[in-house]
């Protein structure tokens, strides 16, 4: 029943009716009314409520193109040299009494189901153009709902972070350079991971052609853990750097972007050591 209720949901049933399926999906539909009396139901529902509103909103077409149409269609249908000439044979003397034309009831008849027709035509396209504008605002809504919930759950992590007792928290501390400067960083030696706050760093915004390198000193020697930008309103509040086991300072350089293979000694902002 599960399967019967999402296939009801996703909305095929309302393509179908609207004949914009593929003939796979249609066969797929004429299969599922033959085996599930719930889809059929929900099919019959379905024509209902588009042929009600059909009629709803049908567009009533402009009083001169009205007439125009149905004028054109009259005096066509009306002119009985469009049909078969039966040849009639005068007699002397005799006058033949012709029965009674009913062909004219019809051809009015018949006028008056293709301008019904024409009404029902662009009623059916204004509503597939409306399911269509649906169809697409429902996406667009479902793509910011993904959005949300990706930045809930980052956020969530940030803030775990600083519930994690497993992390330790160091506060680097502005050199000559930037005396000033301060940054947070949080490292976790167990998971191996290291995290900066971007939100709370307090240093100059780089240049395009620079960018600012974190540096671990591992056993008295300097290990790359990447670059990372400083710009203006950082968005961004924790941002996830190379991982490390072992650590007995942390530090930050100004480099060429990119980043260098060496610490540019000349260029350190910040430090702070355990």
């Amino acid at each position: 029943m599960e399967d019967v209720k999402k296939f009801i949901e996703s909305g095929i049933l309302e393509l179908y009716v609207l004949g914009n399926v593929s003939p796979v999906e249609r066969r797929e539909v004429e299969a599922m009314i033959q085996k599930h009396p719930a889809v059929k139901a929900e099919l019959e529902e379905i024509e209902k409520a588009l042929e009600s509103y059909a009629l709803e909103n049908a567009v009533q077409p402009a009083e001169k193109q009205r007439a125009k149409i149905l004028n054109s269609l009259v005096v066509n249908l009306a002119d009985d040299r469009i049909f078969t000439k039966k040849e009639t044979v005068t007699e002397p003397a005799v006058i033949t009494m012709r029965a009674p034309n009913s062909s004219g009831f019809y051809k009015y008849a018949f006028a008056a189901s293709v301008a019904l027709l024409l009404v029902s035509i662009t009623a059916i396209y204004n509503l597939s153009n409306k399911l269509q504008q649906k169809t697409q605002e429902l996406v667009a809504a479902n793509l910011q709902n993904q959005k949300f919930t990706k930045t809930v759950n980052f956020m969530d992590e940030q803030l775990n972070v600083f519930r994690d007792t497993s992390y330790k928290i160091l506060h680097l501390k502005g050199t000559k350079n930037l005396p000033d400067g301060n940054m947070l960083v949080a490292w976790n030696p167990v998971k191996k991971k290291v995290m900066i706050d971007l939100k709370s760093l307090n240093m100059p915004v780089n240049d395009k052609d620079h960018q600012y390198q974190l540096w671990a000193l591992v056993g008295g020697k300097p290990v790359d853990l990447g670059v990372f930008d400083k710009t203006a309103g950082d968005s961004a509040r924790m941002k996830e750097m190379k991982p490390v086991a072992l650590a007995q300072a942390f530090a930050v350089t100004r480099e060429p972007r990119g980043g260098s293979i060496n610490p540019t000694m000349s260029q350190m902002m910040v430090i702070g050591q355990f």
